[in-house]
């Protein structure tokens, strides 16, 4: 596919002569330049195509469209500071070496009488290249980029920039209706405080028209609501700050309304770190979420922290690459950089599959990453390293993967290093496991660690597992070469995690 600009030009912005691209090496290093209406920003995506680390991530908050709504033209203040963030962004990609440089531009930019003119200065002064592209342009890369960290997403994306809010139906791996109103907070702010209420109820029911009001999940993109859903998670007291995947109720947005209303703008920043440029908007934003709640009734909002620059990215992979699973793919991109044995994930797990037979697929995913990471942080001291194993996942970017089930993966990673968790980091989280779930965990981890003791190499070479639950055993067949292998250490963890799957271990 080929992105549209708001003047129907198609270019294609990543992949050799416009085709999309069919590796992951090609996708090895690409950036993205993004000229928002409230910031402007530089991504530079680098490893794992499937699930992209952030080699280089630089926002300005420039305001181009502050003011729009009222004098039809750029804020010049925003014009300057933008200009200045673009030749610092340019210089930096060359310095990066980045052939590959998307700079797209929406809403300010495409309305502002004066936006071809910066478009055309930006050129001269710079040497990038903007592709202005039209609302629907923008609510479908939004939702592309939702699909890239989410990719069963279905629901309705919704993502709020300084001028313009765009929406966009997901499903099945497809986007369908989109649409685009002028809800953006730098506009709202001409809206007289009377009459605002009324207003945004008004556009939202337009737009409810348009792309249907019968959608279970919004999942939320932009700035602004991230600001909301970090103030939602100080209310709630949530032991967690990582904001993707995260989850609100229509009653906690609600609560949340009302809380942001009640709480003075500095205790909300002394509380959340969120600047004063961004809670400035937050109030107008928060009355646009509470209507969508009314509006469109949803099960659940979703906050994803992927958009319109990873909708440019998922824009060029084949159909191959979009199939995979971004979790084990992010996965195995560490296993390659930082484990000491690449590819002995893959063998572990299949060493330890026996064990876990019959577990559902979506635990099974879980249970095979944690396999690939199990040596990914062999490098820190040995008396950190369990924590350093809980905190590299809980706090990582990997995608795919919901608050729950990123602390069942750092909690079994952390039992990979350790049997006991009294007094570690992961006490504050573990709230949002349930019981049965944190004592998976720990088997997970029990088994993990005496795998990887039992065989540096192939394990699977060494024995063979086989759990009979009927009578109570676990068996440990052992080969010829898994006898020299068996010491003390190793049959210690062996029964180590036979007593917590509760059956007896058996060596043969």
């Amino acid at each position: 596919m080929n992105v549209k600009t708001a003047s129907g030009q198609k270019i294609a912005p990543f992949g050799k002569h416009g085709l999309p691209v069919r590796s992951m090496r090609e996708l090895a290093r690409v950036g993205v330049v993004d000229v928002g209406s409230n910031s402007i920003r530089l991504v530079v995506f680098d490893g794992a195509a499937r699930s992209p680390a952030y080699f280089y991530n630089e926002k300005v908050m420039a305001g181009l469209g502050q003011g729009l709504a009222s004098t039809g033209r750029l804020n010049p203040e925003g014009v300057r500071r933008g200009m200045a963030a673009l030749k610092r962004f340019s210089t930096l990609a060359r310095d990066m070496g980045i052939e590959a440089l998307t700079c797209v531009a929406t809403a300010a930019v495409r309305e502002a009488e004066d936006g071809p003119a910066f478009n055309r200065a930006v050129t001269r002064r710079t040497g990038l290249k903007l592709l202005i592209i039209d609302g629907e342009e923008e609510a479908r890369l939004s939702a592309q980029g939702v699909l890239l960290g989410w990719p069963d997403a279905r629901g309705l994306v919704c993502d709020m920039g300084g001028s313009s809010m765009e929406l966009a139906e997901v499903g099945e791996g497809k986007i369908g209706r989109r649409a685009t109103s002028p809800l953006g907070p730098f506009r709202l702010q001409l809206v007289e405080r009377k009459a605002l209420r009324r207003h945004i109820q008004k556009v939202v029911e337009g737009l409810a028209a348009a792309v249907g009001d019968d959608h279970e999940r919004i999942y939320l993109v932009g700035g602004s609501w991230r600001a909301i859903a970090r103030l939602d998670m100080e209310r709630r007291g949530y032991p967690m700050t990582v904001l993707h995947e995260y989850r609100m109720t229509p009653e906690d947005v609600l609560a949340t309304v009302k809380w942001i209303g009640d709480t003075p703008q500095a205790e909300m920043k002394s509380r959340s770190g969120i600047s004063s440029s961004r809670l400035e908007l937050v109030p107008l934003a928060v009355q646009v979420l509470r209507q969508l709640v009314l509006t469109f009734a949803p099960r659940e909002i979703a906050v994803s922290s992927y958009g319109i620059r990873e909708g440019l990215l998922y824009e060029q992979m084949s159909a191959g690459i979009r199939k995979r699973d971004p979790l084990i793919e992010a996965a195995k991109f560490t296993e390659r950089k930082m484990a000491r044995l690449p590819g002995a994930g893959k063998r572990l797990f299949q060493f330890l599959a026996p064990v876990f037979a019959g577990a559902p697929p979506e635990r099974e995913r879980l249970i095979r990453a944690a396999c690939l990471l199990h040596d990914t942080s062999w490098r820190a001291h040995p008396d950190y390293r369990a924590e350093a194993s809980f905190d590299n996942v809980t706090h990582s970017n990997m995608t795919a993967l919901s608050h729950p089930e990123r602390v069942f993966l750092g909690l079994s990673l952390l039992h990979r290093y350790t049997n006991s968790r009294t007094g570690c980091l992961v006490e504050p989280l573990l709230p949002l496991l349930a019981q049965d779930e944190i004592r998976e965990a720990e088997i997970v981890g029990r088994a993990m660690r005496f795998g990887a003791m039992f065989s540096i190499g192939d394990p699977t070479e060494a024995g063979a597992l086989a759990l009979d639950r009927d009578a109570g055993t676990l068996t440990l067949a052992l080969t010829d070469s898994g006898r020299e292998l068996m010491g003390e250490v190793v049959e210690a963890r062996f029964r180590a995690l036979a007593s917590a799957l509760k059956v007896a271990a058996v060596v043969a």
